[in-house]
């Protein structure tokens, strides 16, 4: 019997038929899954990729427009750098005189390079680019609008000079806020003058004095009256070379104007114009001034303040320098009426008490020391000595001069007893010898210091050198003229007698000499003794280490000048409040945080001269 095959049941028939529905349902699900993926590429790529496109365009415009808000253009082209945070040093002008060794810090954090943007890719936010103005157009000079920033919902200025500001909150650099940018002008404005010193004086051959950078020949010190080292026969009209020299040695000079305290502009003014103050036109006398001028005003560095961030230098009397008419009789050149350089800081030898810009610095001495040793083996040296003089005077009368005391000095001088007079011509005499000076300061307490052909000499320098209390006769001779290097309180150094006492009164000048009592005097000497390093200037080839001479302490008050206005600047103010020109001698004997001036004890000292009273213009002769 045959064995009946069991029928399949409905699991076994679902089963069966499986295979062909897997299937299916496979190539449907493959099918889906290719599906979205196309439909997911394609909305990245075709949607997205078209608003990343937009979106990036977007963004570089953006960058574009951000960096070229920081770019402040001048008429020149070249760019002016005014935060901290965009920028990199800056290379305005750099020097290529290898003679100035420049040291610049090193940035503690790399800065972004910041690329120029043309006008075509954007307009720089500030409408107000620096201005580089003509001379003719510099009297009221453009201070750059500040850059307006939105910080944390405040809006921040920025100026091209921040960055200079800046370095002095910087502890760590020796150098901070006293950085110095020298400007490197060409050879004719400096060098080729002392290539051509037979041309520098028409009286006397400059060759010699321009020699041992700018000292003159060594003294020998036959008479034991000088020490036996630093001691030339320096030209009171050198300071231009000497003060040039000691920049060289400045330990905080840059090549990067956009940190510097000051700008310092080597031309030699006082050379220049002592070529030309006799027998010359106005154009001659002008010309290089004008020169400087039109090349100081093109550099990019000048349009940052104006002018008002540099000085210079010029080793005579302000009269040489200001000229004010056009008329060919007129005395010197126009130097210091210049519109442009109005807005500089001119450091001479005497000042105008009726200028706003030109700062007095002492005439040179004979004595240039190399070693803070040589300062105080001097100090000491004055300190012991004997003074059998109660009081001399080293000068010439001025017969030509009504107004002038000298005569009746040199009669009282001659009729005491305790009184010293070195007769001075314009002939050979003991006067130019220094031997013979200084050996007479040496041995005298008092030191006569009349005004000669202008308010100041020499003379009161070489006094101080030599321990001797200098007696001043006009306020304009010292007190008003050396803010910056001798004391304000002038009667804890010297003794102040009117003109008109003796004049009008003929006060006896050795009964109100002895009327001041021997410790008195003793403390007077020490005040003067201890003045000497800052009325000397070293020796430009070597380096003081603890004292400051006479060039430390004019630099240092420049960058205070330059860092004062800085500040005003940003905080909206003038220098001062109602500023008049004919005051300006009172402005300097100003307290720190005063801004205005009234009317003051030497005020008829300081009357305007009229028409045709050229007293303090005449040419300064050695005395």
């Amino acid at each position: 019997m045959r064995r009946r095959v069991a029928a399949s049941g409905p699991t076994e028939q679902m089963d069966k038929g499986a295979g062909k529905n897997h299937q299916n349902r496979l190539c449907f699900l493959v099918t889906l899954s290719a599906f979205f993926w196309i439909l997911l590429l394609y909305f990245h790529f075709i949607v997205l990729g078209t608003n990343n496109v937009s979106e990036s365009n977007q963004l570089e415009t953006s960058i574009k427009n951000s960096e070229s808000s920081f770019v402040h253009l001048t008429n020149d082209d070249h760019l002016a750098e005014p935060r901290k945070e965009a920028t990199q040093p800056s290379t305005f002008g750099e020097s290529t005189d290898s003679q100035f060794k420049p040291v610049n810090p090193e940035p503690t954090n790399p800065e972004p390079v910041v690329h120029e943007s043309t006008q075509s890719q954007s307009k720089p936010i500030n409408p107000e680019p620096i201005v580089h103005q003509s001379p003719a157009s510099q009297s009221n000079p453009v201070i750059p609008e500040p850059i307006s920033q939105e910080s944390a919902g405040h809006e921040v200025k920025s100026f091209p000079f921040m960055k200079a500001l800046e370095t002095i909150e910087n502890k760590s650099d020796p150098c901070g806020g006293r950085y110095i940018y020298v400007h490197d002008l060409p050879s004719r404005f400096n060098e080729d003058m002392l290539k051509d010193c037979r041309s520098l004086s028409l009286w006397t051959n400059m060759c010699k004095y321009t020699a041992n950078a700018g000292l003159g020949p060594p003294l020998a010190n036959t008479e034991g009256v000088f020490s036996n080292t630093g001691w030339y026969t320096t030209n009171q009209f050198a300071v231009d070379v000497i003060f040039n020299n000691r920049m060289k040695q400045y330990e905080c000079l840059t090549n990067d104007s956009s940190i510097a305290a000051a700008i310092f502009v080597p031309f030699y003014a006082g050379f220049d114009i002592a070529r030309y103050l006799w027998g010359y036109n106005i154009s001659m006398r002008d010309a290089a001034s004008l020169d400087l001028v039109n090349w100081l005003t093109k550099r990019p560095e000048w349009g940052i303040m104006g002018g008002k961030d540099h000085f210079l230098v010029a080793g005579r009397i302000t009269w040489d320098f200001r000229r004010g008419s056009d008329v060919e009789s007129d005395w010197g050149s126009k130097l210091l009426f210049l519109p442009a350089t109005k807005n500089m800081s001119m450091l001479v030898v005497e000042s105008s008490p009726w200028g706003a810009n030109d700062f007095a610095i002492p005439y040179p001495t004979y004595f240039h020391p190399s070693k803070d040793a040589e300062v105080f083996d001097w100090q000491n040296r004055m300190r012991k000595l004997e003074r059998k003089w109660l009081f001399s005077f080293a000068g010439a009368p001025r017969p030509g001069d009504p107004l002038s005391i000298r005569g009746q000095l040199m009669e009282q001088c001659r009729n005491s007893e305790v009184g010293k007079l070195l007769e001075c011509d314009f002939g050979e005499s003991k006067c130019h010898s220094p031997s013979s000076i200084m050996q007479m300061f040496q041995t005298s307490i008092f030191c006569l210091q009349p005004q000669g052909d202008s308010y100041t000499r020499r003379s009161a320098f070489d006094s101080i050198l030599a321990g001797c209390i200098p007696v001043f006769f006009h306020p304009g001779s010292a007190y008003t003229q050396y803010t910056w290097h001798l004391p304000k309180n002038y009667s804890s150094y010297s003794v102040f007698i009117p003109e008109d006492d003796i004049r009008k009164r003929n006060v006896s000048i050795e009964e109100r000499l002895k009327q001041i009592s021997p410790e008195q005097i003793k403390e007077m000497r020490e005040t003067v003794i201890n003045l000497i390093p800052r009325v000397i200037y070293a020796d430009p080839r070597s380096k003081l280490v603890t004292l400051k001479d006479s060039f430390d302490v004019a630099v240092q008050s420049i960058i205070d000048r330059v860092t004062r206005l800085r500040r005003l600047t940003i905080e909206g103010l003038p220098e001062y409040d109602n500023f008049v020109e004919q005051n300006g001698w009172k402005y300097a004997l100003l307290d720190e945080g005063q801004r205005s001036v009234g009317p003051h004890e030497w005020d008829p000292f300081f009357s305007k001269p009229k028409n045709g009273d050229d007293r303090g213009r005449k040419k300064f002769m050695e005395e």
